[in-house]
């Protein structure tokens, strides 16, 4: 019988929950709701703050206004968003109560008529939605596990399609991006709300997951429930870059089931979808030229690489040996997990000792390997037979190599290479008891060790480099001295390191904003000055005047007319009145007829007293020079009407030379040599610079290492770029042209948007996956 056969109410019917559970389902509901309005409206709460922090770093006028304008329509709108989120939420837990849960429609089935690109906006928001989403399931893995098991024996005993949880992470978030579909924002402001919804929402769905969870099980739903990642048949063996189709996350087994364990068999020493190191892929041979994206799929290809090696008999990875060339060949047991374990945790005690002296020389990887062998050992009641297993090693072997690119890696300073490399005993701990390590970008262990990189490759310049050095020394002590299986204590450094980063961070960009405040502020007068020499040109323009009223015009009235224009604005009568004076003493010293010399008369007492204000408006004159600078004024323009010109020629005395002039120190001239050199390409390049914003970052190679600076503002004036380091300091100011051209040449690049942020263990395996396929295919060709 087809489903056309039936009438839709008894299809419906027999999809819907079971009455019995009806209550049950609605009491979760409200519990739900009321969670996500608490956290909802802390979202709307952020909001004010958060784009007037945005409107305070613009790059320019309009994406101000824009801020501006998003806060007050938010402002308005927020009662009617909340309750569209909340209809929406509602309708998906009502959809799945009476069963009509929209199906997932099989890749098989789409149309391909119907298939069309997706637009930049979309596919930027759906990235957005993904990784928070994603964030919540390594987070919450065991709960929405349990759940989504539950739910399914609410649901007629049938298992929920993919994501389709109607309380799951992707339902909640999907309420939100459906809301902000019919809001007028623009992409820049939705994702600041995404931002916020992630941080006041999404971070906060663990209480909520706990609380249902618990209401399920009081009801008697599944009360004895254990987390049990499934696991991957022997027979099929699942790629590597597949899910497990329960969802669960590494983290929720390895505490209890070591890799590598003796007497366990490895299928189950990790979650399926998350290969061990002895996971069969399809072709180990068939790697990519480039490291994977995804970290799972990575994971498994640096196991395919590393078993490769092991049947190669290669003895050498990165800078040390491989732990398993300690193995004797006539090993006849391995090593149990327990006694790894203690070998490990004796290491750390001794590394304990005297740490503050450790601290101050980097740990060699080499001299890990033979310690940790050296333990084993020495606790071994059957020296010399014992073997580690090839999980084992390998594992080993991998966090080695990790810790071999973070002493080799150029971002970082000595300092903090040192510090971190301090680190690699308790980092070889976790990763032997959960290889999410590799395979989770959030892992907290993996989020740490990230943390404390980029700040030391980003603050540890001068003046900040001793207090930043001493909080990783104080984390590093911590983890050495405290970590004993517990991954909570890396979420707690975690939180207090990223919080003493936030205080470097707030300076340095307290440091930019000052910096940028006084280029505004030059550049604000360097434009008054140039005004103030239009002017001046212009009375003096055709005119053959002596030395003394040109002298005075071009270097002491020029000033004045500066500080006039700045204090009064161009459309103030003091600086008509200001233009006006420097027209007519240009004037009064050119010979006049009967007519001029009478206008002159009358005008030269109130000339007079505007020359003296305007002298004291600079300040570099006192009264009495003042007043003799005036005296010789006028007997200038009396020797030129008497026609006198050696008399006029003569007065000529001292003045100081322009203090602006001096300061500014001709910046006003733009730089029209480096364009003149650009080629075709670079003054394309010149345009794209046209279109740079502020806060993009360049990389300049006139030093070693080379340095990364930071567009943080433009003079439309001198059309300059004004550039800053991370703390926030004014390092380098270069013309569009000269910068264009050094571009051309190969001394600056443009860096792209995640070339600052690649975190440090994701740098770490790709350059590991590259070295490991390279030795790989060296090795294949010897063959």
């Amino acid at each position: 019988m087809s489903v056309k056969d039936n009438p839709p109410t008894s299809t419906v019917a027999s999809r819907a929950i079971q009455p019995r559970f009806g209550e049950l389902i609605q009491a979760c509901r409200q519990l739900t709701m009321n969670h996500l309005a608490e956290l909802l409206g802390a979202v709307f709460a952020q909001v004010d703050d958060t784009l007037f922090e945005c409107a305070e770093k613009a790059e320019n006028n309009q994406v101000q206004s824009l801020f501006f304008e998003s806060m007050r329509e938010i402002r308005r709108q927020r009662p009617a968003l909340e309750r569209q989120y909340h209809q929406r939420f509602a309708k998906g837990l009502s959809d799945f109560m009476q069963g009509t849960l929209p199906p997932k429609r099989p890749l098989e089935e789409l149309d391909v008529d119907q298939l069309t690109l997706v637009g930049n906006e979309e596919y930027e928001e759906t990235l957005l939605i993904t990784n928070m989403v994603n964030q919540v399931k390594a987070q919450c893995a065991q709960s929405l596990f349990a759940l989504e098991q539950r739910l399914a024996l609410v649901n007629n005993g049938s298992k929920l399609a993919e994501d389709s949880n109607p309380f799951g992470p992707l339902a909640i978030a999907q309420a939100f991006r459906d809301t902000l579909a019919e809001s007028p924002f623009s992409l820049r402001i939705k994702t600041v709300l995404y931002m916020l919804f992630d941080q006041q929402v999404m971070r906060n769905l663990a209480p909520l997951y706990e609380r249902l969870n618990h209401r399920l099980t009081e009801a008697g739903i599944l009360p004895n429930l254990k987390f049990r990642a499934q696991q991957s048949p022997r027979a099929t063996p699942r790629p590597a870059a597949q899910p497990s189709e329960s969802g669960a996350a590494p983290a929720a087994t390895s505490a209890t089931a070591p890799a590598g364990s003796a007497g366990t068999d490895s299928s189950t020493a990790a979650p399926a979808g998350i290969p061990t190191l002895t996971d069969t892929v399809s072709d180990p041979h068939d790697t990519s030229p480039r490291p994977p994206g995804n970290p799972q799929t990575l994971y498994g290809g640096l196991a395919a690489l590393l078993a490769e090696h092991r049947r190669q008999g290669v003895q050498t990875l990165g800078s040390s040996q491989s732990i398993a060339s300690f193995n004797p060949r006539s090993a006849t047991r391995t090593y149990s997990a327990d006694e790894l374990l203690e070998a490990l945790n004796r290491l750390q005690r001794i590394s304990a000792q005297d740490l503050a002296q450790r601290l101050r020389q980097p740990q060699a990887v080499q001299q890990v390997k033979t310690d940790l062998h050296q333990q084993l050992e020495a606790a071994s009641a059957r020296p010399g037979q014992n073997r580690l297993t090839d999980q084992e090693a390998d594992v080993i072997d991998l966090v080695g190599m990790v810790f071999d690119f973070i002493l080799d890696d150029e971002s970082l300073p000595d300092s903090c290479k040192t510090t971190l490399s301090h680190l690699h005993t308790p980092y070889l701990k976790v990763a032997l008891q959960d290889k999410a390590l590799f395979t989770q970008h959030h892992h907290p262990a993996r989020r740490l060790l990230n943390a404390m990189a980029q700040a030391g490759s980003l603050y540890s310049g001068e003046g900040e480099e001793r207090g930043l050095l001493a909080k990783m020394h104080w984390v590093v002590e911590r983890v050495i001295q405290d970590f004993v299986g517990d991954l909570r204590l890396f979420d707690e450094l975690l939180t207090d390191f990223n919080e003493f980063v936030a205080n470097i961070r707030q300076k340095a960009e307290l440091r930019e904003r000052r910096a940028m405040e006084a280029a505004r502020g030059r550049d604000r007068l360097l434009g008054a000055r140039e005004q103030a020499l239009e002017v001046v040109t212009k009375a003096v323009q055709g005119r053959e005047l002596p030395q003394l009223i040109r002298n005075f015009l071009e270097l002491s009235w020029s000033d004045a007319l500066t500080f006039i224009l700045l204090r009064n604005g161009e459309d103030s009568d003091e600086w008509r009145r200001a233009g006006e004076v420097a027209e007519q003493l240009a004037w009064s010293a050119t010979p006049l007829d009967n007519a001029g010399r009478e206008r002159l008369q009358a005008l030269r007492v109130p000339l007079l007293e505007d020359l003296r204000k305007g002298l004291e408006v600079l300040g570099g004159y006192h009264e009495d020079g003042i007043r003799r600078l005036l005296q010789d004024i006028v007997a200038c323009q009396h020797a030129v009407q008497a026609q006198q010109p050696q008399i006029a020629n003569s007065l000529c005395p001292d003045l100081p030379e322009s203090p602006l002039g001096a300061m500014l120190d001709g910046e006003g001239e733009i730089e029209r040599h480096a364009e003149q050199l650009l080629s075709e390409r670079g003054k394309t390049l010149l345009e794209e610079l046209r279109k740079v914003e502020f806060g993009t970052w360049f990389e300049f190679s006139d030093s070693q290492p080379a340095r990364r600076l930071k567009l943080s503002w433009f003079s439309p004036t001198t059309r300059n770029y004004m550039f800053v380091d991370h703390l926030g300091q004014r390092v380098a100011v270069k013309s569009i042209g000269q910068l264009a051209l050094e571009m051309e040449q190969g001394k600056v690049r443009l860096l792209g948007p995640d070339s600052q942020d690649a975190p440090l263990v994701d740098r770490a395996l790709n350059a590991i996956y590259r070295m490991l396929q390279r030795f790989a295919g060296r090795n294949q060709s010897k063959e």
